[in-house]
């Protein structure tokens, strides 16, 4: 018993470091992210204690004006945090691998499966809607490596629906903070022993980075294709 009220106290620090951690991180791009949180809690507090007291029940209303109060902050804090995760992140390369690492279960991610000296960079993502490829860097040389992509993969996936994504702000384009929602929304087509399938056949044939150790998250922006390593077709 006493183990896991050790186990428990030594959690609850590590989450208020992490929550203080993110506050801090999100004020920084965020710097009126205190008065929003503030501002919500007080007015959803106020506004039930005073339907409380109009009907004569401001203990009961105000207890759960508080508890909404809490859920309220809470939210608003974790949208606008979010947000500025996703502004710090927006335009450096590999960032989409990090989002699509993160999209949640059902979908298997392979970062930089393929890439050019521009440091131009398509991830591929499997799940029930298909195979969605999502390239970012300029648009105009993205286009070219999705279509090698597509050719190469159409070898041994050619009836499984194929999506293909640009991550910019540009027209047509899909911005970061936009990138999970757009391929949840995608149509389900596939039934998990299919997703299976496809994931295999994708393994067996290979991916260009296969053999090239890379980082998780963003990549750092002087990383360059080595000269001995492989080469687009």
């Amino acid at each position: 018993m006493a183990r896991k009220e050790t186990a428990a106290d030594a959690a609850n620090p590590g989450r208020l470091k992490q929550i203080a951690l993110t506050y801090k991180m999100t004020r920084k791009a965020d710097p009126r992210i205190g008065l929003v949180i503030a501002a919500v809690g007080i007015v959803t507090f106020g506004v039930f204690l005073a339907i409380g007291f109009a009907i004569g029940h401001p203990i009961y209303l105000g207890i759960l004006g508080f508890v909404l109060a809490f859920l309220a902050m809470a939210i608003v804090f974790g949208r606008r945090a979010e947000r500025a995760a996703f502004g710090q992140m927006e335009g450096q390369p590999g960032a989409a691998a990090a989002v699509l690492d993160k999209i949640g279960r059902g979908w298997t991610t392979t970062p930089a499966v393929a890439m050019n000296r521009s440091q131009d960079v398509v991830h591929r993502t499997v799940g029930k809607a298909g195979i969605v490829l999502v390239a970012e860097g300029n648009p105009n040389r993205v286009k070219s490596l999705l279509a090698a992509e597509k050719k190469k993969m159409a070898r041994v996936v050619s009836d499984v629906p194929v999506h293909d994504v640009i991550v910019g702000t540009g027209e047509g384009e899909v911005p970061l903070k936009k990138l999970r929602t757009t391929l949840l929304k995608l149509p389900r087509v596939l039934q998990g022993p299919q997703v299976t399938a496809t994931n295999d056949r994708l393994r067996a044939m290979g991916d260009l980075m296969s053999n090239m150790p890379l980082p998780k998250g963003p990549m750092p922006k002087g990383m360059r294709m080595p000269r001995g390593g492989p080469k687009m077709r």
